[in-house]
């Protein structure tokens, strides 16, 4: 039987993914945006973000000289907006300290805001060729099936075996050639992606079937071990879309948590009065009022029950400092976290 790797490199190379945008060459920035898009992303909703993203920013220098708002606006529904916020404080450390290039280690690349081990290892070894192992989802559910890894692969016990792993079964240049790595990198992605799926992977057109624990045990729906089952705290909010002739309020959000820096509804506790709260905290005077139907929205740690609340409002006087009043239409070019694109998009309707 060939080395593990081999037969990685040998399936890649005749069935994995070859044609995907950012692999029509090896530019570290396109690999770098990719990887980040990536990160908890599938392929199939990350493929028009980016080509619109590189569209508009299809350099580095382009990425650094934009305002932050410019990219989260054509992050916008894409979901963890930090990634977005890091990304564009990246590229401007990059051409701060590397102008004339990106960092080509996975420990110089590591050092970047947004950028995990493996990630790093990642645009190190598809740009650069370095010689590092990567351990992305798809990558652990390779390993502990074919390793019969069982435990939570986010115990850090577990993600410690699993790196020794990884790190193990890579191709060595005596036996592959210095440039083996990228497509072995590729390879092991590619096999998560298309065969060793979450669920009914297509083990017989896996080309590490023969040895692969899970496959030979039949524990494929065991394992990897999934995380252990908590129920999603609730939390729950009100949304107020306040209308002045034809416009929207927008507030900017804080630049650090939940929808950190975008543009976003006001919002207030369930048992507050919307009206009020317009009259106190905007000095907007309310003079009508209609309850939406409610909507949730679930993160990763917590289930966010929205309850919408419009209000056409008195002419106002004046905006405060962070709001700005825009038309529906202008609004969804904002910005915008997906629940709140939703709510303006139904007034576009209306």
């Amino acid at each position: 039987m060939k080395p593990f790797a081999s037969r990685v490199i040998h399936w890649q190379q005749r069935h994995g993914r070859h044609t995907l945008p950012w692999q029509i060459d090896r530019d570290p920035y396109r690999i770098w945006l990719s990887e980040i898009m990536l990160q908890q992303t599938q392929v199939a909703t990350v493929i028009p973000y980016f080509e619109r993203f590189v569209a508009r920013f299809p350099s580095l220098p382009a990425l650094a000289a934009a305002h932050e708002d410019e990219v989260l606006a054509l992050w916008s529904g894409l979901g963890y907006y930090s990634r977005a916020r890091n990304l564009h404080a990246a590229s401007r450390i990059v051409m701060t300290g590397h102008p004339e290039s990106f960092p080509d280690t996975a420990e110089q690349i590591a050092q970047l805001p947004g950028v995990g081990r493996s990630t790093a290892a990642a645009v190190a070894a598809l740009a650069f060729g370095q010689h590092c192992a990567i351990l992305d989802g798809n990558v652990r559910r390779v390993l502990a099936r074919h390793g019969g890894v069982t435990g939570w692969p986010g115990d850090k016990k577990i993600e410690a075996e699993l790196w020794c792993l990884a790190e193990s079964l890579l191709p060595t240049a005596a036996q592959h050639g210095t440039g083996a790595i990228a497509t072995y990198t590729q390879g092991m992605m590619d096999l998560g992606a298309l065969i060793c799926t979450r669920s009914q992977p297509t083990c017989a057109d896996c080309p590490l079937h023969a040895d692969c624990v899970a496959f030979n045990q039949q524990r494929t729906h065991e394992l990897p071990t999934p995380r252990p089952k908590k129920p999603l705290p609730e939390r729950q909010i009100q949304l107020l879309l306040l209308l002045d002739r034809g416009e929207l309020l927008l507030e900017k959000r804080p630049p650090r948590g939940i929808w950190g820096g975008m543009w976003s509804l006001p919002e207030l506790a369930v048992d507050h009065d919307p009206a009020r709260h317009c009259m106190e905290h905007f000095g907007l005077t309310p003079r009508s009022q209609q309850t939406w139907p409610g909507l949730s929205h679930s993160f990763t740690h917590f289930k966010l029950l929205i309850h919408p609340v419009q209000l056409h409002l008195a002419p106002r006087h004046a905006t405060p400092t962070g709001q700005i009043w825009l038309s529906p239409a202008d609004a969804l070019g904002a910005a915008l976290p997906a629940p709140i694109r939703t709510l303006v998009a139904q007034l576009t309707r209306d």
